[in-house]
């Protein structure tokens, strides 16, 4: 019965943990729909051609911000969005000559909503509302950044750019309308897609929920989610022209957007399918509109997610217990919530969350098993409490289950390793003849004053070799930095030998010297030893070699030798002392040291740096 609490315990809390819906789970649930989106088919679109400013078309057509002029060469036949803002007078005075190249064509232009700036100008389009008031479930601010009054009043159009990004950052729904100071303001897609196609106003209907639709004369209704936001597809392949070589030739399609995509001009947004330009983004919810892929999230999936999740676990918790019921449970549950919000995804563009199901039927699983084994494991032990001193150990290991062996082998990694070993051990050692415990003391704390660094540094020790340390880099955990880590190690292993020495200079006039090789390579790296005995260490010609460096640096005369392999990784202010031979090849590799420049703390910000 208790175990049968303990589960009932945990679905309650994972389907509270739904309900409450915490930063972790909304944002799985939003990289799940970027994915369903991700499988939608790529296509081209042949009414929207997107106009960009690169760096070619800065280096032609001069530094950013252009003269007016400039753009007056950058209008097409159809209609042309600028996601370009100009909130100041031209210093040259082109905005009245802009503002009537604007005219002679059909241009809408872009403003942005913020919450710093006043009510700005109003939409050049009215927007009808039915039924309930859509204000309060809008995106709102109070005030735009607009363009100046000549260029603002020659445009057809006036829209929104402005984005609403999710809990990650990321933007996947673009609203339609805003509200800006109480005033309806239409997005700077939709207000393309209304000049494109010719309509006079926008109608937007309204529940007690939220938004139900917007209406453009023209096209079938948009049914966008309660907040006005459609969810983008990012599969269209858009023909894309810089602006240079637009401003010569001119392609004729329905709808042009501009938009800046230079490096340092650029405000790039985060989306699922990368960063992208304002224009970009634009892009994408027209052509989803046009497309017809009306993706939507509809009012009544939270609710039906929470009850499948409830009635699924419940399932789950109760068949958990036998093992042959389980799995296939577990599997059926899994493959069940996939397959159909992959389904309804697949043939009718709605977006149901399978992730928390499959995450919470599998945690139920998990604990349900562990519940069910730990009971049989507490019987296991009472078995063998009962029979150990009675029957054989083999006859009592068959009444158990057997464990399963720990396998052996590894894996294929580059890694680096330092060897730190003790300089004139033999005069020390013979100094302590008459005491040798003092020696043991005083080899454990010169290998307690290394090692405590080496792990602050991210390093393994793999063994102990007398006064020697073996250490490496990269394994178990991944680190990208190993190399430059381990020289790192190795530099403040020098500044806390010279604090162990003035200690012991101080105890006893005992001065250690040592040796240290820095190597880096590939190697195999894993459980070595039998099934019965093993240790985890590492084995390759990279090993050898930085045991082999750390040899060297008698002869080099220094207490620090870098191969090569690890110079490159890792870059300070080498000196170069000569090359070795590697042992069982007659290749040459470059060695390397860091030169002392002197002993104290300040000087270790050097090495960092």
């Amino acid at each position: 019965m208790k175990k049968f609490y303990v589960i009932g315990t945990l679905i309650l809390a994972l389907i509270g943990l739904r309900a409450w819906d915490p930063f972790p789970v909304e944002s799985v649930r939003l990289k799940t729909f970027d994915y369903f989106i991700s499988t939608l088919p790529y296509v081209g679109d042949e009414n929207i051609l997107l106009v960009d400013i690169d760096d070619d078309s800065l280096q032609q057509l001069g530094q950013w911000p252009w003269p007016r002029e400039v753009f007056c060469r950058l209008l097409g036949p159809g209609v042309t969005g600028f996601s370009v803002l100009f909130p100041e007078e031209d210093r040259f005075g082109g905005d009245k000559n802009l503002a009537k190249c604007i005219e002679e064509n059909a241009v809408v232009v872009s403003a942005a909503a913020s919450n710093a700036t006043s009510a700005g100008k109003p939409p050049h389009v009215g927007t009808s509302s039915i039924g309930e008031d859509p204000k309060p479930f809008l995106f709102s601010y109070s005030g735009v950044l607009n363009n100046v009054d000549p260029i603002e009043k020659a445009a057809i159009g006036n829209g929104i750019t402005s984005t609403a990004p999710e809990v990650d950052n990321l933007v996947r729904r673009l609203p339609l309308v805003f509200n800006i100071n109480d005033t309806l303001y239409p997005s700077f897609g939709i207000e393309v897609l209304r000049a494109a196609t010719g309509a006079r106003s926008y109608a937007l209907k309204t529940k007690e929920t939220g938004i139900e639709a917007l209406r453009v004369r023209g096209m079938p209704p948009i049914v966008p989610d309660s907040n006005a936001r459609i969810w983008a597809a990012w599969n269209t392949k858009f023909t894309r022209i810089s602006a240079k070589d637009y401003a010569e030739k001119r392609l004729e399609y329905p709808i042009t957007l501009l938009g800046v995509t230079a490096r340092g001009a650029a405000t790039l947004v985060a989306t699922p399918d990368g960063l992208k330009a304002p224009h970009e983004i634009q892009a994408s919810a027209i052509s989803t509109l046009l497309q017809g892929n009306n993706i939507a999230r509809p009012d009544w999936a939270e609710g039906a997610e929470i009850f499948a999740l409830a009635g699924i676990l419940a399932l789950i918790g109760i068949l958990a217990f036998n093992l042959y019921f389980s799995i296939p449970a577990l599997v059926v549950a899994i493959a069940g919530s996939v397959g159909y919000a992959s389904y309804t995804f697949t043939n009718s563009y709605t977006l149901l969350d399978p992730s928390y199901i499959v995450f919470a039927s599998f945690v139920t699983w998990a604990v349900a098993s562990f519940v069910s084994f730990y009971g049989q494991f507490k019987l296991r032990q009472q078995i063998k409490k009962q029979f150990e001193h009675y029957l054989d150990p083999g006859m009592v290991a068959k009444l158990q289950k057997n464990p399963e062996l720990l396998k052996l082998g590894g894996e294929r990694k580059d890694m680096t390793f330092l060897f730190c070993d003790i300089r004139g051990f033999t005069p020390i050692s013979e100094g302590y003849k008459d005491n040798p415990e003092g020696l043991v003391e005083l080899i454990n704390r010169f290998l307690t004053n290394q090692t405590d660094i080496i792990l602050q540094y991210g390093g393994t020790i793999d063994k102990y070799m007398g006064d020697c340390i073996m250490a490496f880099w990269n394994a178990p955990i991944d680190n990208p930095n190993h190399a430059e880590d381990a020289v790192n190690a190795a530099l403040h292993m020098r500044l806390e030998l010279a604090e162990l020495n003035n200690v012991l200079q101080h105890e006893g006039g005992i001065q250690i010297n040592t040796g240290i090789g820095i190597n880096t390579g590939p190697c195999i790296v894993g459980n070595m030893g039998s099934s019965s005995r093993f240790d985890y260490s590492v084995i390759g010609d990279a090993v050898n070699l930085a045991s082999r460096l750390e040899g060297q640096c008698k002869e080099f005369n220094t207490d620090l030798i870098i191969s090569e392999f690890t110079a490159e990784l890792a870059l300070f202010d080498y000196k170069k002392l000569g090359e070795v031979t590697v042992k069982g090849k007659n290749e040459l590799v470059k060695i390397y040291t860091i030169p002392k420049i002197s002993l104290d703390i300040e000087t270790y910000s050097y090495y960092n740096t």
